[in-house]
């Protein structure tokens, strides 16, 4: 495949899906796509953004109560990332932690690899909150 995947908008987020690799500006694997959330412009907090109602079934209303609401970072970046929508990365490592890309972070999708214009170390880390 030559051309870039995108969707008619051009929105960065619309070639992908979950499961593809995703590769920071130097090439690097980071992991693969565990989740893609399109944005929202009008988000201003992330209230509101605790799921996506019943969607994905009984996998989906599993996932939501127990890893609760996405992204898993402190305001104001959560608010930044739904605004502009992004991608949850599973790492490739049992001990390393999920990452979020903003849709800005995305160079290109070609075949099943997202390519980044970052480098992982500019890359937000999921962390634990407290309940």
């Amino acid at each position: 495949m030559d051309e870039p995947i995108v969707g008619t908008e051009g929105e960065p987020l619309d070639g992908v899906r979950e499961n593809m690799r995703v590769l920071d500006r130097s090439g690097a694997e980071l992991g693969s796509v565990e989740l893609v959330k399109m944005g929202d412009p009008e988000a201003v907090t992330t209230a509101g953004q605790t799921g996506e109602g019943t969607a994905g079934g009984i996998i989906g209303v599993l996932r939501r109560a127990i890893g609760g609401a996405e992204p898993d970072i402190p305001e104001p970046l959560a608010a930044r990332l739904l605004r502009k929508g992004f991608l949850k990365v599973d790492g490739k490592g049992a001990l390393e932690r999920e990452k979020y890309v903003s849709a800005d972070q995305i160079d290109r999708v070609e075949d099943d690899n997202v390519h980044l214009n970052v480098d992982k170390a500019d890359l937000v880390k999921a962390t634990t909150r407290a309940p």
